[in-house]
């Protein structure tokens, strides 16, 4: 009888798939209605003008037009501010 198991069987190679995450649509290129512009965890950009949210923090276009970022300071509800960055699609 043999003492290890026969040869295919790893106890190795358990690593997760690449999530792919990050800016999909940068800074003055067109987007259409649906298109993916951030893929994120967490809100590190924050939908603006024409921009949803997706239940996975996806940020998406819901209008064709440019896509534009920007830095706005935002009052958290405790009073504290913080910069957040903003996408636009105009």
């Amino acid at each position: 009888m043999a003492k290890t198991k026969s040869a295919g069987s790893t106890k190795l190679g358990r690593d997760s798939q690449p999530k792919y995450l990050g800016v999909k649509v940068f800074d003055g290129q067109k987007v259409k209605p649906g298109m993916i512009i951030v893929r994120q965890r967490g809100t590190r950009f924050i939908p603006g003008k024409n921009v949803r949210r997706g239940k996975d923090d996806t940020l998406y276009a819901v209008k064709e037009g440019v896509v534009k970022f920007q830095t706005k300071r935002i009052t958290r509800f405790d009073g504290t501010k913080r910069k957040a960055k903003v996408v636009n699609v105009l």
